[in-house]
């Protein structure tokens, strides 16, 4: 049995160890944001944060996460990031498709929770781990820069 703590309340998986942390969320606790897409973390479709740091849930194991603080895409939108970009995302209508759309929002809500105002070059490199097969990226950064209150460019 491990013990974690997803998006605020404490759980605990019977799972083996080595259980990609992708499918506890989705397979054992119904947490179905948190997309597959690749399952070798290049992609970004899982991005999920664990004690805050922007992780790649497909090859990260059960292991790796006992009693740490998971969050993902359901639980985003309790903390004030979360919501700024979720309502950017919606303003800007960023998704076409909306398959990355999680973990582009878990990578972006990283981002800004460690640099508010960052620049063009840093949402480049914070983003450039998650691929959108319909090239939204125009709109990716510029839902970033809303939800940082960050005018034009």
């Amino acid at each position: 049995m491990t013990e974690l703590t997803v998006n605020g309340a404490a759980v605990r998986v019977d799972a083996p160890p080595d259980t990609p942390l992708l499918w506890v969320l989705r397979d054992h606790l119904g947490l179905t944001g948190t997309k597959f897409g690749c399952g070798i973390a290049q992609c970004g479709a899982c991005t999920v944060h664990v004690d805050g740091v922007a992780t790649r849930a497909c090859i990260t194991p059960l292991a790796a996460v006992a009693g740490k603080k998971v969050r993902t895409i359901e639980g985003i939108g309790s903390t004030s990031v979360g919501k700024a970009l979720q309502q950017a995302w919606e303003e800007i209508d960023v998704p076409q498709c909306g398959y990355c759309q999680s973990g582009q929002i878990m990578s972006a809500a990283a981002l800004l929770e460690r640099t508010r105002q960052p620049s063009d070059a840093e949402i480049d490199q914070a983003m450039s781990g998650n691929i959108c097969r319909c090239g939204t990226y125009n709109r990716i950064r510029a839902a970033i820069r809303r939800a940082a209150g960050i005018k034009g460019g």
